[in-house]
């Protein structure tokens, strides 16, 4: 028997469950009135961690064949995959494997993707190859036909995040910081229980065309400020000091050294911080429910989780 028929509604497809944003977002659709199927390399592993009705197959969004028994029946596609961690050419295997998925996608006659991707302005000549690589795969998805829906996300504050782990490794280990200029940054950072909420509601949304929406917490931070709300929080003592030459590609070897991140990881989420990452669209206010919460709020719900979640769950 099919496990899905244990569960009534809508098929739902969700890729990265075993990822940070994934993992936390299995148990919210299992509350739903879905059929819940999540696509994973190794299945074995997937399985203790969802329900009994939640359906798990195997398949790589690499491989373009493994895809079509995935996607049979799906309604939703959730396309939550980030290659950067498993190449060094992340930017060639994310669009290979868009174009894949998308493709697979419109062949089963999926009605809608929803893809979590980051904030950045396209325009701009400079944006880092990390946030280019994350517009390029919600263009890729947009233009297989289905229609997407693409949030757009600065920094993701919560226990396991690796940008926010980032941080509070940082901060935790060096009693005296010597910070690049790219700490002066806006940026416009976002709860994790709030990014859950914004693709939790895209199940929700009347059919129409592709759309992206931007979302972000309340305030326009530096990463500075970043670190002080983390060290007011935790009561600790740190002294900053702006050292202007210390060049991002130097900044993820001296965080390689300091955080749990590798430097190579490290290297591709500094090089966009030198692009500001902040909500320019607000339409999103409009067409969800969700009210964000703010930086503050957000980093004393990370600290308040703690290690709740595995530190290995991370993208």
């Amino acid at each position: 028997m099919d496990e899905t028929e244990n569960k009534t509604g809508p098929l739902v497809l969700l890729t990265g469950a075993t990822g940070y944003v994934g993992s936390r977002l299995v148990p919210l659709l299992e509350q739903r009135e879905v059929a819940l199927r999540c696509l994973a390399r190794s299945p074995d592993k997937l399985r203790p961690n969802v329900s009994a009705s939640t359906e798990v197959v195997q398949g790589d969004v690499l491989d373009k064949t493994s895809l079509d028994a995935a996607l049979a029946g799906v309604e939703t596609a959730y396309y939550l995959v980030h290659l950067m961690a498993s190449s060094t050419d992340f930017e060639e295997n994310d669009r290979e494997a868009a174009e894949n998925f998308g493709a697979a996608a419109k062949q089963a006659g999926v009605k809608r993707i929803v893809y979590l991707g980051g904030l950045g302005d396209d325009t701009d000549p400079k944006l880092s190859p990390h946030l280019r690589s994350r517009h390029e795969v919600g263009e890729i998805l947009r233009i297989s036909g289905v229609e997407t829906i693409e949030f757009r996300a600065s920094v993701v504050v919560g226990a396991g995040s690796l940008s926010f782990d980032m941080i509070r490794s940082l901060t935790d280990r060096l009693p005296v910081m010597l910070c690049p200029r790219w700490l002066a940054t806006p940026t416009q950072p976002i709860a994790v229980d709030d990014v859950l909420a914004y693709l939790l509601a895209a199940l929700d949304l009347p059919p129409g065309e592709s759309r992206i929406f931007e979302i972000g917490g309340t305030d326009i931070v530096t990463y500075g400020d970043l670190i002080r709300e983390y060290v007011r929080q935790q009561e600790l003592h740190r002294l900053l000091i702006s050292v202007p030459v210390l060049t991002p590609y130097l900044s993820s070897l001296w965080l390689g050294l300091v955080t749990p991140a590798t430097a190579e990881v490290g290297r591709h989420l500094i090089e966009g911080l030198k692009n500001p990452t902040i909500v320019r669209d607000k339409t999103a206010l409009d067409v969800f429910d969700v009210r964000p919460v703010g930086t503050g709020e957000a980093i004393r719900r990370a600290l308040k989780s703690g290690d709740s979640h595995s530190k290995a769950e991370r993208t």
